[in-house]
């Protein structure tokens, strides 16, 4: 299959083929997105084939608003869905509600709930417009593999898989939506993501961790994810002396080493490097890149030093600690 870079302001092809029940890669304000018609189960079943990703790890569907979801929940909306979609629609915020059953298993899994979201970015935005339906849109990534967050990224893992990815540039926040469970009292966390727990909470009051127990009712819960080809070391510290000795260790045991860090560390004796900046939005923004970048170059380890669970730090470590093999506490 021939995969085709469409240009971003002319989005007539793209629209085409998602009513035509093809697939097509593009961006949101999170990472790029793998999207299909998200009401035909034979085109997202595609989304599955050309990912390789497990059939019980349920799909996100993207709307435009309010008024695109309402005909998505069986029932009435729950008042805490209503309140956060008031307060961060469209952004990077996905609601687990009841679901009606015209939403095909294979989006679900199976399950009686649907996650949804209303991305924040025009291409997504203008393709849900054009196609007039929910766009079921996981990471445009091969299952496991760091989500994308350019189109090369996109091309490097789907090229001969899918027929189209539109570019539009870099994604602006760099992690997926935050994934909150609105069927239970008080709601629940089911991912972190693009928008911080204490965003969450000023709005609901109580926000309570998913229990890893029961059902998978959100992407990302379940599997390995966020991984690349060589195997990753996740650090816990910011000290620089206990990081400093912590590679010099793992140069001995894994050879040249690739150092993914906060501002301030100095790189590996041998390897390459790259920063995550100096704040939690930065490291949000950087992360997959980073990764992917690093990889590149074949190292025999990949040194991620992350600490933070505040704000976007709670989704930095979340990803880390998924694509780690090894976990280093100094």
């Amino acid at each position: 299959m021939e995969t085709v870079i469409l240009n971003p302001t002319d989005l007539t092809r793209a629209v085409t083929a998602l009513r035509e029940g093809q697939l097509v890669a593009f961006p949101t304000e999170t990472v790029y997105g793998l999207g299909a018609d998200g009401l035909s189960a034979s085109a997202v079943r595609k989304i599955f084939e050309a990912k390789g990703r497990p059939q019980d790890n349920p799909l996100i569907l993207h709307v435009l608003d309010q008024a695109g979801l309402e005909p998505l929940v069986q029932g009435t909306l729950p008042p805490a869905a209503r309140d956060l979609i008031e307060a961060f629609w469209p952004g990077p915020l996905t609601v687990v509600v009841p679901a009606r059953p015209l939403i095909p298993d294979v989006v679900r899994a199976g399950l009686d709930t649907v996650a949804v979201r209303a991305p924040d970015h025009p291409i997504a935005r203008s393709l849900i417009a054009g196609l007039n339906r929910p766009i079921a849109a996981p990471s445009a990534n091969v299952s496991g593999r760091p989500s994308p967050t350019t189109a090369a990224a996109v091309e490097e893992d789907m090229r001969g898989r899918i027929p189209f990815i539109v570019d539009g540039g870099q994604t602006r926040v760099g992690v997926e939506s935050t994934v909150v469970d609105c069927t239970t009292s008080p709601v629940t966390l089911l991912r972190p993501g693009g928008l911080g727990v204490e965003m969450l909470a000023s709005v609901v009051g109580e926000v309570q961790q998913a229990s890893g127990q029961g059902p998978v009712r959100a992407p990302g819960m379940k599997y390995r994810h966020y991984a690349p080809k060589a195997p990753v070391v996740w650090v816990q510290s910011h000290e620089v002396s206990k990081v400093a000795q912590v590679l010099d260790d793992l140069a001995r045991e894994y050879g040249s080493i690739a150092l993914l860090a906060p501002e301030g560390f100095p790189p590996p004796p041998s390897g390459r490097a790259a920063s995550l900046g100096d704040n939690d939005v930065s490291a949000a923004h950087r992360l997959f890149q980073a990764i992917r970048a690093l990889d590149e170059g074949t190292p025999g380890a990949i040194v991620v030093v992350w600490e933070s669970d505040r704000g976007l730090g709670l989704a930095v470590r979340n990803r880390i600690e998924k694509a780690a093999t090894v976990r280093v506490v100094p």
